[in-house]
């Protein structure tokens, strides 16, 4: 006997055995079935294994197949824990003995499923109970112990699923690698490693959950004492929010978290705490790294169901932010919350809020303390629930400064405090929320909608008066109101300070204000602001303009879809403009949308133009006012239609009055449409394209003169050459930058029809008199600065003539009546002294030939 105990002994027993299996085979399937009963004793419940073979190495066991373990049928109809691939490693000092001891049970990618059930327990909870109850060795027994030891169960791979009640819940851990084993003859433990998911969502960065654990035996289960760590690092707070709320919520930063659980189930200590490195809004990339972080405490009882003297934490600065309450989670759940802000730094809370809201200038430095309490208490009954929130606060010092937006404000001590309503109830809820989706510009207030109120507090705009915000914010939205006189200068720079954008004019002047800037949280909108502002005295600069344009008057009504300027009253190019505009909200950049303008000079005047725009008067050619590029541009970038219209309209020295037509401005492409006036005593009715997104820019156009007093033409040239009335119509095409340019390039056709007019330079003693003008009619055609007669024919007392040659625009003449084939005149000179002479018979033939 004293052989058989020693080492040769044992390797000798052990290689008859081994070679024993070998031989004689032991019967598979009773072994299966013995395994199988041994597990479902070990954990009262029912365990399935489909087949079972033999292994010998590396030691011996058993390799199982289609591992099931059923739950409690009152708890799920479905496995508890099943496992395709299961590796049972045998114990084999227990072989010595004779019995069948598992010493490791190793599963592959099994799916294991915890369930809740509706009275709050959960179905590992007799499992637990039941290992503490049962006389088993630890897994690491020694030699000697005749006991059964505890396995070491190990998951490599695996898959925990959640249940409440019959429902299966999105979230899961995957890649779950987990170990089970008793550490001594009265403990347990436990370590998990996974990756949290959500199985409606596709994640990639949701971080790594490690739980560590172990607790000991106990007579009751609610007694046992228990210790847990669990760790949850290196998650994206994006994915982390999409994992919680299934929706990116669209804040970034590494985010950690970790709990710490000690004590028995009735009597829990708990201990977390939280950071984020790099908090901030997925669109904002500027500023410095942000940290944010806090520590909780409190104890947790089971039987009752309250985690009592919570004590939460946040250092801020050379402040804090503290609560403290308790929380119930039983059928009527309750709290009671007191958060205590002490030496808030201000420049903290706008560090969180540039991490939080674009347009916020990365230099803003802010001044000054907050300090507030706030109490929350919430009761439920039955389907009403009532929270009452109540608490104030205020700033100290407060001031903000900027040399982005050149801005520095100080203010007062701003007073908030805090309001609610009163019982809501969940249908009350689920409607509230619904109105909320919808955005509206002045957002109404909601009966259970808890608001902090910020009490009126002036603010200095430039005016002597300072104006007055008031205004509240709750968790669905916010909403602020101005009221007062401001100049407009400083109303900019505030409005940049605090992150509101909007354009950024060269201008300065009065306004008075009655704004809202009100909207709700999600999706990280800008600002909607609404309400009613009326300028006065207003000078603003525009590129490419010689002088600044001056509103004396405007009222401008901000609506959610547009801003209507009404009443408008404004001094350009030296004469005064009437009308209104209509701006399409919300519109980013210049020339996404189109502007509606209706416009109306008392005279616009081209030698006044000149002045604004002439490069004689500025340090610049106008034109680079149209061709500069896109960024600089202004006119390249904007979109207009409407209407234009004037009393009186000066061509230079032409005149005419009743001008209007309506216009389409696309990116440096004007389209003048229906252009109608009364010109020299008759009215005009045509249409323009002018381009200037080509250079030099290119103008075109067509139309009517009807009626037109010839004589009037005559007074704009201060020489009464002409007179009688004319109908033409034109098609014409010219380029350039200045008048000499135009002239030059200028092409076109005219169609003119002159009647019951005379010419006095036009005197021949064949005329009996100046030239008589009965009925002229002929197509002109412009080019190269002269007009080419062609053929057409005037009639006179005397006769009718074929009028060819040309006539220059700097007023030179060279034309040929002729009369009957035969008779006629050579007109030369200039229009004011005219040279005409009797055309010879050869010289008649000669022109005549074709």
């Amino acid at each position: 006997m004293s052989w058989l105990r020693s080492r040769r002994g044992l390797v000798a027993l052990l290689g008859v055995l081994l070679l024993v299996l070998f031989v004689i085979r032991p019967t598979v399937g009773r072994l299966r079935t013995q395994i199988a009963h041994s597990i479902s004793v070990s954990l009262g419940r029912r365990v399935d294994i489909s087949s079972a073979s033999l292994r010998f190495l590396p030691q011996p066991g058993f390799d199982l197949e289609n591992f099931v373990v059923y739950d409690d049928p009152a708890f799920s109809p479905e496995p508890m824990l099943s496992s395709g691939e299961v590796t049972a490693y045998l114990r084999i000092r227990s072989l010595l003995r004779g019995h069948l001891e598992i010493s490791t049970l190793s599963l592959s990618e099994p799916s294991l499923n915890l369930v809740r059930s509706n009275g709050g327990h959960w179905n590992l909870e007799y499992l637990l109970d039941r290992a503490a109850r049962a006389s088993v060795a630890p897994t690491g027994k020694p030699a000697n112990e005749a006991r059964p030891g505890f396995p070491y169960i190990e998951a490599r791979g695996g898959r925990i699923n959640f249940k409440f009640g019959m429902e299966k819940k999105q979230f899961a851990l995957t890649d779950a690698d987990f170990a089970l084993f008793q550490d001594s003859e009265n403990s347990w433990g436990m370590r998990l490693e996974a990756k949290p998911v959500r199985t409606d969502s596709n994640f990639s960065d949701t971080g790594l959950l490690k739980i560590t654990g172990s607790w000991q035996r106990a007579l009751l289960l609610h007694q046992t004492p228990v210790r847990f760590n669990l760790q949850w690092n290196r998650a994206q707070l994006g994915q982390a929010s999409k994992l919680i709320y299934g929706t990116d919520k669209g804040w970034r930063g590494d985010m950690a978290a970790s709990v710490e659980i000690s004590g028995t189930p009735e009597n829990l200590a708990v201990l977390t705490q939280a950071s984020v490195e790099d908090f901030r809004r997925y669109d904002i990339l500027a500023g410095s790294p942000m940290r944010l972080r806090a520590q909780c405490g409190g104890n947790y009882t089971s039987t009752s169901q309250t985690l009592s003297n919570i004590i939460c934490q946040s250092p801020v600065g050379d402040g804090a932010i503290t609560l403290h309450g308790n929380l119930s989670f039983s059928a009527s759940p309750t709290y009671h919350f007191s958060v205590f802000a002490q030496d808030l730094p201000l420049q903290s809370v706008i560090a969180l809020a540039r991490h939080s809201k674009k347009d916020i200038p990365t230099d803003l430095l802010a001044v000054g303390t907050l300090a507030g309490t706030i109490k929350i208490q919430h009761e439920k009954s039955g389907d009403t629930a009532t929270t009452a929130w109540e608490g104030s606060g205020e700033t100290s010092e407060f001031r903000l400064a900027s040399q982005v937006a050149t801005s520095q404000l100080s203010l007062p001590n701003i007073h908030f405090s805090i309001s609610s309503s009163g019982p809501t109830s969940d249908g009350q809820e689920k409607n509230r929320r619904g109105e909320l989706g919808a955005v509206r510009s002045s957002l109404p207030a909601v009966a259970s909608e808890t608001r902090v109120n910020i009490s009126p507090f002036p603010v200095d705009l430039g005016e002597p008066l300072p104006a007055t915000v008031s205004g509240w914010f709750s968790r669905s939205g916010y909403s602020l109101l101005i009221d007062g006189d401001a100049q407009l200068q400083p109303l900019l720079r505030a409005s940049r300070t605090i992150g509101i954008p909007g354009p950024q004019p060269d201008a300065d002047g009065k306004v008075k204000l009655e704004l809202q800037i009100a909207d709700t949280w999600a999706g990280f909108k800008a600002p909607r602001v609404t309400g009613n502002a009326e300028l006065h005295s207003v000078l603003a600069k525009v590129r490419g303009l010689n002088a600044p344009i001056a509103i004396n008057a405007a009222k401008i009504f901000l609506d959610a879809d547009k801003v209507n300027v009404q009443s408008l009253s404004a001094l350009a190019a030296g004469t005064t403009w009437h009308g209104s505009l209509i701006l399409p909200r919300p519109c980013g950049l210049v020339g996404t949308c189109a502007i509606q303008m209706d416009l109306h000079a008392d005279e616009i005047g081209t030698d006044k133009l000149e002045k604004l725009l002439d490069p004689q008067y500025a340090k610049r050619p106008w034109y680079r006012f149209f061709t500069a590029s896109q960024k600089n541009s202004y006119l390249l970038a904007l979109r207009a239609t409407g209407q234009l219209s004037a009393d009186r309209i000066l061509l230079h020295k032409l005149g005419g009055s009743h001008f209007s037509t309506d216009f389409n401005f696309d990116r440096g492409k004007l389209q003048l449409t229906n252009l109608r006036g009364t010109v020299l005593g008759g009215t005009h009715n045509g249409e323009w394209t002018l381009d200037f997104t080509v250079r030099p820019p290119v103008y075109s156009g067509q139309g009517v003169f009807q009626n037109v007093a010839l004589s009037q033409l005559a007074s704009a040239t201060h020489d009464n050459w002409i007179s009688g009335t004319s109908t033409a119509t034109y098609h014409a095409t010219t380029s350039g930058w200045n008048a000499d340019e135009l002239f030059s390039s200028a092409t076109g056709i005219l169609q003119i029809q002159a009647r019951d007019g005379f010419m006095p330079h036009m005197v021949s003693a064949s005329f009996t008199g100046p030239l008589q003008i009965r009925h002229f009619e002929g197509d002109l055609v412009l080019r190269r600065k002269e007009l080419d007669f062609g053929q057409a024919k005037l009639e006179t007392n005397s006769g009718t003539y074929l009028v060819t040659g040309t006539a220059s625009l700097g007023r030179a003449l060279n034309l040929k009546l002729m009369r009957n084939g035969s008779r006629g005149f050579n007109i030369t000179g200039t229009v004011s002294t005219p040279v005409i002479s009797i055309s010879s018979v050869p010289e008649t033939e000669a022109a005549l030939k074709p």
